[in-house]
């Protein structure tokens, strides 16, 4: 489970986007969510996503808005603070925790890929995963460290194995 540290008192300011798209066509719909996906938003109910406020995120949901616009669809940027601490963290918490999720898979590919004779690509593509990971990684966890580490030694052809690969299975495996 990921955990949140650095994390201020007060609730900060969040960028939120409420968005709708007509049914049909449903390529628009689709090309919304990967986008979406691909920025890793907090999802707080349908048509209503969050991350937390800066220029960049803002920006890129305010492109996103003018994508839901030019497809039919309706589309607002709101700018808001959480009511609670708590309620912040709930979102920052499942941000992490899908984060998480995603540097596990990497970690089980780089470990999968270290047990044959790993090809330059895959390296690479395990290195641009990374990186598009941790550009959506808002509030990383403890997993981001073990992902970087894991392409790392996939990288410098150390041999995988060794104390640091059971500690990372057994970290995975863990409740």
């Amino acid at each position: 489970m990921a955990s949140l540290a650095g994390i201020p008192d007060q609730p900060g300011e969040w960028v939120l986007l409420s968005y709708r798209l007509p049914r049909e066509p449903s390529g628009p719909r689709t090309a919304v969510w990967r986008k979406l996906r691909k920025l890793g938003v907090a999802q707080i109910s349908d048509g209503l996503v969050a991350l937390p406020a800066g220029p960049r995120t803002r920006e890129q949901l305010e492109w996103l808005s003018e994508e839901v616009i030019d497809s039919g669809g309706t589309a607002i940027i709101w700018l808001a603070t959480p009511g609670s601490r708590a309620q912040e963290h709930q979102l920052a918490l499942a941000m992490a925790e899908a984060r998480a999720d995603e540097y596990g898979a990497l970690i089980g590919a780089a470990e999968a890929a270290a047990e044959s004779p790993v090809p330059a690509a895959a390296v690479r593509r395990l290195r641009n995963e990374l990186r598009a990971i941790q550009r959506r990684d808002y509030f990383p966890p403890a997993e981001r460290d073990l992902a970087e580490a894991a392409v790392q030694t996939l990288s410098s052809g150390s041999p995988p194995g060794g104390a640091d690969a059971r500690r990372r299975r057994a970290n995975r495996a863990a409740p």
